[in-house]
């Protein structure tokens, strides 16, 4: 299985002001923007850290997710949550031919924990042998900051905070997530089973 981040979220998404506010730094100066490019990188270090912790996709963006084999012929569980939109599902063969399954076909089951892609009417599409399947899809809770919800937007600035803070810090303690941010998130993880089971 491999999932490819097909765009990114654009900078204009994030919430720089806020951080800069929620960091108390200074401002009316003429050198405002001066580290703009430094707590960006920091926010985009938080929301990585804190998606791959849940397993939920913050600002919406697409994804292709690639597969050899399906866990179920039926159905198979997204590996991010939550998706709103399956916007291709093709098959490669082995030596790259392209084949678009008919939306008709198969289908989104939504789901805030753990979406599934879902057959109708029968099986999913065979993957062909020393082939793949491609699925195409957007998933994210909001299309902009503010449409967050407001605990895990927290979440985001505490730990960006936080590795803002300790940045001229190294050692183990680097990869430990700050307790009030495991807090703030916990009830978003999702609990794996069979490392990604239809079930």
């Amino acid at each position: 299985m491999m999932l490819v981040e097909q765009t990114t979220v654009p900078t204009l998404a994030l919430p720089i002001s806020e951080f800069k506010d929620h960091l108390r730094m200074g401002t009316g100066f003429a050198d405002d923007a001066v580290q703009d490019g430094v707590l960006e990188s920091y926010l985009r270090s938080a929301m990585a850290s804190i998606e791959a912790r849940t397993g939920k996709i913050l600002i919406e963006r697409e994804f292709m997710w690639s597969l050899t084999s399906w866990r179920s012929l039926h159905q198979q569980a997204f590996p991010v949550a939550p998706v709103s939109l399956i916007s291709a599902f093709r098959m490669l063969d082995r030596a790259g031919a392209v084949t678009l399954i008919d939306a008709g076909r198969y289908a989104l089951q939504k789901d805030d924990h753990r979406p599934r892609l879902t057959a109708v009417g029968g099986s999913l599409a065979t993957i062909p042998i020393g082939g793949s399947a491609e699925v195409i899809f957007e998933a994210g809770f909001a299309a902009t900051w503010g449409d967050l919800p407001a605990d895990i937007a927290h979440a985001v600035l505490m730990l960006a905070a936080h590795f803002y803070e300790n940045r001229d810090v190294s050692g183990s303690g680097d990869a430990v997530m700050p307790y009030g941010v495991s807090s703030l998130i916990e009830r978003y993880r999702t609990v794996r089973i069979l490392g990604g089971a239809s079930s």
